[in-house]
């Protein structure tokens, strides 16, 4: 982490005053939310300019997919609450084993919805967290403290070098007001906050970003999307995802509401499988072995133009 930590925090970029939000609690709520409104703005062009680093991290998790290894978010405050977000978003998504994107956060359970005071501070614990969850080769783990100096962060990321793990960290300080050691170093500049250090905003949105980028593009490149439709959503998991299962089908194949219905209930509620069976005329079983032998990339068995040619 960077040197006198404590010392330093108030010169990086994310703890200095933004003279465009001074006069926030003067200002009318109108022109209040055209401040944050334009604030806000500036985080996608951030986003942009880190993206050779983003895409570097996203060939990283891909090969970890590949291998059988999992992406393991890391951080404390608001950058865990969204590395574990997006690690419990994946499986009704990409009916993804909950293991294979996980998220820790400094202070356990508890810190999700409450503050845990000092459990960023205590990098043994972040340490612990990746030897508990044997972390190896095959692996990822992916850091996030937007301030850049979180311990309990750079302890697990050192920890997860330690065991062989590829590493990834993601700060919104540049790497100049805060080193890290990590294979990937991705560092989207969202600048000073509207309220002076509140990194839940600007830095916060980056983050969510970014790491919706990453698993959105790792899945569809490891065959969890087919064009851009969601062919491995959960349908067992709610009403909603059942309807939206049965209108992927219908749009993939041009059945009927009740035909597509029929197939995905025949197909065990999985829409990539009964498209297969739709496309090859063959049977559950059968279209479940095609999909194998495949590594599951729909596009391999019914054709890559099938995922745009009935929904454009």
């Amino acid at each position: 982490m960077c040197d006198d930590d404590m010392k330093n925090r108030g010169a990086l970029t994310t703890e200095q005053p933004n003279s465009r939000s001074s006069a926030l609690d003067e200002l009318s709520i109108f022109d209040a939310f055209d401040v944050i409104n334009a604030e806000d703005a500036i985080v996608a062009h951030a986003v942009a300019m880190a993206k050779e680093d983003v895409c570097r991290a996203i060939d990283l998790v891909v090969s970890a997919f590949r291998a059988g290894g999992r992406l393991i978010y890391v951080g404390a405050g608001t950058s865990g609450r969204l590395g574990v977000l997006d690690a419990t978003e994946c499986p009704p998504t990409f009916l993804s084993d909950p293991s294979q994107v996980q998220g820790v956060i400094a202070g356990g359970a508890t810190a999700l919805t409450r503050s845990v005071e000092g459990a960023e501070d205590r990098e043994h614990d972040g340490a612990s967290a990746i030897d508990e969850r044997a972390v190896g080769p095959h692996d990822v783990v992916f850091g996030i403290a937007t301030g850049g100096t979180t311990p309990f962060v750079h302890g697990a990321l050192r920890r997860a070098r330690d065991r062989g793990a590829a590493t990834v960290f993601l700060a919104c300080v540049p790497k100049g007001e805060c080193p890290d050691e990590a294979d990937v170093s991705i560092r989207v500049v969202t600048g000073p906050e509207v309220v002076t250090g509140s990194t839940r905003m600007k830095a916060g949105t980056a983050t969510k970003m970014v790491l919706n980028m990453v698993t959105t593009i790792a899945m569809a490149r490891t065959g969890k999307v087919f064009g851009n439709l969601m062919v491995d959503v959960n349908t067992a998991a709610n009403a909603k995802l059942v309807d939206r299962g049965v209108r992927i089908v219908q749009a993939v194949t041009g059945l009927t509401r009740e035909a597509a219905a029929s197939l995905l209930d025949r197909a065990g509620g999985h829409v990539k499988t009964g498209l297969v069976m739709h496309a090859q005329g063959v049977d559950r079983a059968t279209a479940e072995k095609l999909l194998r032998e495949v590594d599951c990339r729909l596009g391999a068995i019914i054709g890559v133009d099938a995922a745009t040619t009935r929904c454009s």
